[in-house]
């Protein structure tokens, strides 16, 4: 039989917590809700030029094209914009939402799964309330949004509900809690950024450790075997909805510059066999004395572009010192200066967990229940160690050269989203310990006060000898290039570390002051709780303000950023359906050429390994044939005075050539770009495609684009004789299928990353159609997976909930 459910007890407080977390959210991000405005988010802004052609075809045909040719002169649309009609849990994720729009809806979702989190470990409301605000408003979630990074935003709001589900099926009732966490799952992978769910993996693979020795001296291991196997099948389940999206990734892959190389001399850095070059990979390495900033924000300086000084700045003084009027230096300050000093090349913010959280995380290590801690304080340190990257060689080298999938992923400093998740949640378990427990501990004033100690000793120490440090940062050569007074801006860097460390002092002692008039009976639970949460959100909400605040928030954002130049008017009046452009002042790094014209360029982290190849070793080097053979027409120059020139000798969609360079290696293959005429040459590699000859008469032969689709293309051949046609057109076998007269044919790659195919005598048809196998299967599979995965959960539900919960152990978790 089911328990009677009692609406005041068990339904109203969660409703409570719902509307505050609406409430936060709608404060926040009362631009976007209230006044229509959007942020210029640079992924999300790139995302749209990218994804322009594939969003254009879908609204076309109301069918998916999942090929683009507007970026890298195509590629696969699974890593820009590809929808699986089978996977139902984009719906469930606008139910939970409320449809919120991005950013809102990220951090409310954030909120709601950090909450379930700690309820699910039996924490009373207020203190899952503040858990989960704790959770969601470390400065990364909000830094990440200002980016464009919504994905990554997405995939790290569900880590908590995930553990809710596992903590729920290991602890309490199996089934309920296996409903919990494959629906949890299902959702982290909806939003497709694996780097974020692989930190998670390495977060559950520490917890399930830890849970294994204890288990075993407890001698609850079969029961512990029987929970994870029902997890297991929850997780192909969660797996099984997202099948379409990972087999085409993971299918597409192997050919990205994720994927193994085929040259034999890797274009830059240390190679491993297969993934990423390590020097990228470790490009944004978080420093070993960055670490502090999970403690004081602007320990190094914040951001390193856009940091907003005051009047009372060093820096303004030396604005004015440099002549310029005061209205003009007050708006220097307000478009901000690049006060971050660190090691990384770049940074829109620091990791901030916060001065309060970091306290209550040192007193958990203390007070809270010994595996519990062991996981929490393990997986924090490992996060820790994986984002200092190539500051700790030897573990983060060794991680990338030999465990599975990690030389797959970049930024190794967001390995710090672990720590994101582990801090606050050892912070408020301790939180909830010394409310519960606070006459069964032992020496828990001692305890406290010595947390206290040791974290705002550390705040008073940097306040102290702050002076010490350099604060010399790699953007001060150009500084002083500017003539830009050096001095001035290191002051201020100094002035930000000691006022930081000030404020996190002061937060740490009125916190460590409100829990210690608590245990001694001066206050009561409820006026402590609300005085450490109040603290908590004003910390938080306040750092964040620094780096996403209203100020960024403006109207009609996407409609400016993608109003037409007078380059981009001047190519369009080109009406040919088919021909590329390149972007000359920021080729490989720009998606918005895309929004308008098919590019040679764009904007991605996961492009082809041999056009990046091609990128490296021709285009960059201004190989003027490789852009005619790309039938580049148009570079635009970014010269007011001559927007846009035309490309030489564009070599057209497709053309038929004499002879065939024949070579025996990749290596080989790239390197015959060098002095090859494409109008006449077409290069092979034997060991992996044959030509019927290796030489040919093309006079007389004639080959014309004459229907264009971004994932069918359509030739009518007039051969002379029979002959090799090359087509402008990148060449990629899983997906793409020649097609002649109608009948299937095959087709090779030449001049590296080109397609050809050899065409008999006579008048063709030749067409070309992306019909990639791992779609259609992944697509059926998520379909079927989805409409169990919604069976399972509601059968778990029906089950778990008219069963007894058999409880493995009373202490849960704290």
């Amino acid at each position: 039989m089911t328990a009677s459910i009692d609406f005041k007890r068990d339904v109203l407080p969660h409703l409570i917590a719902i509307l505050i977390f609406l409430l936060l959210t709608a404060i926040y991000f009362s631009p976007i809700l209230f006044e229509g405005k959007a942020i210029a988010q640079h992924d999300i802004l790139q995302f749209k030029g990218g994804a322009k052609e594939i969003q254009d075809y879908r609204e076309a045909t109301g069918e998916e094209t999942l090929w683009t040719n507007s970026m890298f002169s195509g590629m696969p649309s699974y890593l820009i914009n590809t929808r699986y009609p089978g996977d139902f849990s984009g719906v469930i994720h606008t139910i939970l939402t409320f449809n919120l729009p991005a950013m809102a809806g990220n951090i409310f979702i954030t909120l709601l799964c950090a909450y379930i989190l700690l309820v699910t470990l039996r924490l009373n409301t207020w203190i899952s309330i503040i858990g989960a605000i704790a959770i969601a408003f470390t400065s990364y979630n909000f830094i990440i949004l200002e980016a464009g990074h919504n994905t990554k935003s997405l995939t790290i709001a569900y880590i908590p509900l995930v553990l809710a589900g596992m903590f729920y099926a290991l602890r309490r009732n199996v089934w309920i809690g296996a409903a919990i966490f494959a629906l949890a799952l299902t959702l982290n992978l909806h939003f497709n950024h694996l780097q974020m769910t692989y930190y998670m993996l390495l977060m559950v693979l520490v917890w399930i450790v830890v849970e294994l020795i204890y288990a075993i001296k407890e001698g609850r291991i079969a029961d512990l075997i029987k929970r994870g196997l029902v997890l297991g099948i929850a997780a192909i389940l969660a797996v099984g909805v997202n099948f379409g999206r990972l087999y085409t990734v993971a299918e597409y892959s192997q050919h990205s510059i994720r994927g193994k190389s085929e040259l034999s001399v890797a274009n830059s850095g240390d190679k491993t066999s297969s993934g990423l070059d390590r020097e990228y990979a470790f490009s944004w390495s978080y420093g070993v004395g960055e670490t502090m900033t999970l403690l004081i924000p602007d320990f190094y300086g914040g951001s390193s572009s856009n940091t907003r000084l005051d009047k009372d700045s060093q820096s303004y003084q030396a604005l004015l010192g440099l002549g310029l009027p005061p209205v003009q230096a007050e708006q220097a300050l307000e478009q901000g200066l690049p006060t971050y000093w660190g090691p990384q090349p770049m940074t829109s913010g620091p990791v901030y967990v916060g001065a309060i959280i970091i306290f209550l995380f040192v007193l958990g290590l203390f007070i809270v229940h010994k595996p519990t801690r062991i996981w929490l304080l393990g997986a924090t340190i490992l996060s820790i160690v994986l984002a200092w990257g190539k500051n700790f060689e030897a573990f983060n080298y060794f991680m990338f050269d030999y465990f599975p999938g990690y030389n797959k992923f970049r930024a190794v400093s967001s390995a710090l989203i672990i720590a994101q998740i582990t801090m606050p949640l050892l912070g408020i378990l301790a939180l909830y310990k010394v409310i519960r427990d606070r006459n069964l501990i032992k020496d828990l004033d001692k305890k406290l006060l010595i947390s206290g100690g040791i974290t705002a000793g550390v705040c008073l120490l940097v306040w102290l000898f702050a002076g010490s440090a350099s604060f010399v940062g790699a953007v001060d050569p150009q500084l002083q290039q500017s003539y830009f007074p050096l001095d001035a801006i290191r002051a201020d860097r100094e002035s930000m570390m000691r006022s930081d460390a000030l404020r996190a002092f002061v937060l740490i002692a009125l916190a460590c002051g409100l829990l210690y008039f608590y245990l001694k009976g001066k206050l009561s639970a409820t006026m402590a709780m609300a005085g450490i949460g109040l603290l908590i959100l004003v910390d938080l909400w306040s750092v964040n303000k620094r780096y996403l605040n209203d100020g960024d928030f403006e109207k009609r954002v996407v409609e400016n950023h993608f109003q037409p130049t007078k380059a981009d008017q001047m190519i369009l009046q080109d009406k040919d359906p088919h021909y590329r452009v390149l972007y000359l002042p920021n080729p490989f790094n720009d998606a918005r050429t895309s929004y308008f014209h098919k590019s040679v360029g764009g904007y991605h982290g996961a492009k082809l390994r041999r056009y990046q190849d091609v990128i490296d070793r021709h285009i960059v080097q201004n190989n003027l044939e490789v852009l005619r053979m790309l039938n580049t027409r148009y570079v635009i120059t970014g010269d007011p005075q001559q927007p846009v020139q035309r490309v030489p000798g564009a070599l057209g969609n497709a053309w038929f050539v004499s002879e065939v360079k024949t070579v025996n290696t990749p290596d080989e293959e790239i390197e015959a770009l060098n002095g090859l005429d494409a109008s006449t040459t077409a290069v092979v590699d034997v060991s992996k495609f044959k030509t019927a000859a290796t030489s040919y008469n093309a006079e007389g032969s004639t080959i014309e684009l004459t229907e264009y689709q971004p994932n069918a293309l359509t030739y009518a051949v007039n051969a002379a004789q029979a002959g090799l046609a090359v087509f402008s057109e990148v060449y990629y076998a899983d997906g793409w299928q020649a097609y002649l007269n109608g009948q299937p044919v095959d087709h090779i790659r030449v001049n590296y990353i080109l397609r050809a195919m050899e065409v008999p005598a006579g008048k063709h048809t030749i067409e070309f159609k992306f019909e990639p196998k791992s779609y259609a299967i992944g697509n059926t599979i998520s379909l079927i997976s989805s409409i169990l995965l919604l069976i399972v959960i509601g059968g778990a539900i029906f089950y778990g909930m008219r069963r007894k919960p058999v409880e493995v152990e009373k202490e849960v978790i704290v």
